[in-house]
C-alpha cells in the first residue's frame, strides 16, 4: 500500500533535466514504492519549480541506507564548505 506521504521543502538554485537547466524551488521526499529503480521501498526527491506549476523534474530513488549515507556527506560538505570559505550557514 503506497502512503502517499510527502514532505515538501522550500529551496532556491537550479537542477539540469532533460531540456538543459532549470529553476529549482521546491523539492518532494518522499518513501514510498518507487517507479523505476529495483526496490521494494525507495527514497525519493522529486526537484521542481513550483512557481511554474512544476512542468518538469529532476527526481531520484535511491536505497534508504543511500539516503542516509548522502545525508551524512551534505552536511560534511557543507560544513567543510563554510570553514573553508569562512561564511556562517544562511538564516533559517
Amino acid at each position: 500500500m503506497c502512503t502517499y506521504i510527502v514532505e515538501k521543502a522550500p529551496i532556491y538554485g537550479s537542477a539540469k533535466g532533460p531540456d538543459g537547466w532549470m529553476k529549482v524551488d521546491t523539492a518532494n521526499v518522499y518513501f514510498d514504492h518507487p517507479y523505476h529503480a529495483q526496490l521494494h521501498h525507495a527514497l525519493g526527491i522529486d526537484f521542481v519549480d513550483e512557481s511554474a506549476g512544476s512542468p518538469q523534474r529532476v527526481a531520484i530513488e535511491i536505497s534508504a541506507q543511500s539516503a542516509r549515507r548522502l545525508v551524512e556527506r551534505i552536511l560534511a560538505a557543507l560544513e567543510a564548505g563554510e570553514r573553508a570559505h569562512a561564511i556562517g550557514p544562511e538564516p533559517a
